[in-house]
């Protein structure tokens, strides 16, 4: 027996997935998979601006991907919840096994980045 997707659910996953679409955005993700980081440490992991990492953090926050706690003078950052670190760690291991294809996949064309 088929089952028939819900279209509903259909649009809020590729609503999520749009929020790990850009290269900006999974490489603060990428960076707060260790634990809870500043703004700052943001930034010298990552290589973006100061500007970029603050906006993209706040596109994150709003969706639900991060939250943020203010430590004294510090704002510390963090992963909403631990399956966004296990989602990350499943997609390195998917690519180890179809990363020819990823890579070669003219359909989807990505810009190369500026820090890679």
């Amino acid at each position: 027996m088929l089952l028939r997707a819900n279209p509903k659910s259909i649009e809020i996953q590729a609503k999520l997935f749009r929020g790990f679409s850009d290269p900006s955005r999974l490489s603060i993700l990428d960076a707060l998979r260790a634990g809870a980081v500043t703004v700052s440490e943001i930034v010298e992991a990552t290589g973006l601006s100061q500007s970029n990492v603050s906006n993209h953090l706040s596109c994150l926050r709003d969706c639900g991907l991060v939250t943020s706690e203010q430590q004294g003078r510090f704002v510390y950052y963090e992963l909403s919840d631990k399956r966004v670190g296990q989602l990350l760690m499943l997609a390195d291991q998917l690519l180890a096994d179809v990363a020819k294809g990823v890579y070669e996949c003219t359909r989807y064309n990505v810009k190369e980045s500026k820090n890679g």
